[in-house]
């Protein structure tokens, strides 16, 4: 019973997520501007601020408050915002493909574009014209699908800047592996069609189709760039190790879901994750790349832990 009504929270959980972050329907941030007279305020000195999305009917008189994570800070070094009076621009996720896509045909059933890279150089474009044009240091980051995006725009975006900008890159946890599934498969492959958008210093020697991935576009890139990436990536072990497709059977189930109910052969293959990104770790020893590794199954790290990583080393990778 218990388990049940654990189940009903974690999917109304997961749908107050998925509200707060649909397109069509934004959530406006509040701040709690009668805090600071209390004293109750941020690191910066700032107010305090929530995003609230107002129930209705049968839900009316239901609350649920959820508190956003972003690890901890241990000194005042680790505690500064080392950008806090840059211009701060979060860019929203929304084409599926890491803004590589560019089809001109929508199928009238779906009516999906796959436009990802027109997106991507319309909001370059517009941040240029609003004064990014005259940048003395920029930085494309990102985690997840926005770490691949900031590894495959790495030095496309640095073309679109000015000549004297020191331009950098940054990708958390965006380092997806060309590996085999559990079924022998390399099921990740089939995800292509943005060719043309794949950076030519990769795809000018190898198949477009594995330009998709960091392990042979990051050797050939010429921006300098920064990857902090799980050694164990859970994310990797359930999408592409051991995606549902692989394992129709469900005989991988459990050991996604916690790594203690593992057998020695499922733990040998999360170990093959591990491997091959301490592999590209190593093949990557270039002086604008700079990597760290960690052990964490956690993709991808704290706000904290990378701010502070690429804060410190903007003005040079080490």
């Amino acid at each position: 019973m218990a388990h049940a009504r654990l189940g009903q929270w974690l999917s109304l959980l997961v749908c107050l997520l998925i509200l707060l972050k649909a397109e069509s329907h934004p959530v406006g941030i509040t701040l709690v501007e009668n805090a600071v007279a209390k004293g109750a305020v941020c690191l910066d000195g700032s107010a305090p601020a929530y995003h609230f999305d107002k129930g209705f009917g049968a839900g009316i008189n239901n609350w649920l408050v959820h508190v956003e994570g972003g690890g901890w800070c241990n000194s005042v070094e680790t505690c500064l915002d080392h950008f806090y009076n840059w211009n701060r621009i979060k860019v929203r996720y929304c084409d599926g493909a890491s803004f590589t896509g560019d089809v001109e045909a929508v199928n009238p059933a779906t009516n999906l574009h796959f436009r990802g890279a027109r997106v991507f150089r319309a909001i370059i474009d517009d941040l240029l014209a609003k004064g990014m044009k005259t940048a003395q240091s920029a930085l494309l980051s990102g985690c997840s699908a926005g770490g691949l995006t900031s590894i495959l725009h790495c030095d496309n975006f640095r073309s679109l800047l000015p000549v004297g900008t020191k331009v950098k890159c940054l990708a958390d946890a965006g380092y997806f592996i060309n590996a085999k599934t559990v079924s022998g498969s390399q099921h990740i492959q089939a995800f292509t069609g943005s060719a043309k958008n794949l950076p030519a210093s990769c795809t000018s020697k190898l198949s477009p189709g594995l330009c998709f991935f960091p392990q042979n576009v990051v050797p050939v890139t010429q921006t300098p760039i920064f990857l902090v990436n799980a050694a164990y990536d859970s994310w990797q072990i359930k999408n592409i190790l051991a995606p549902g497709i692989a394992d129709p059977k469900g005989a991988w189930k459990k050991c996604k879901l916690d790594i203690k109910n593992c057998s020695p052969q499922s733990t040998s293959n999360h170990a093959r994750i591990s491997v091959a990104v301490l592999r590209c770790t190593w093949s990557s020893q270039q002086l604008h790349i700079s990597w760290t590794v960690h052990r964490l199954l956690l993709c991808p790290l704290p706000d904290w832990n990378t701010g502070d990583m690429v804060g410190s080393r903007l003005s040079g990778v080490e």
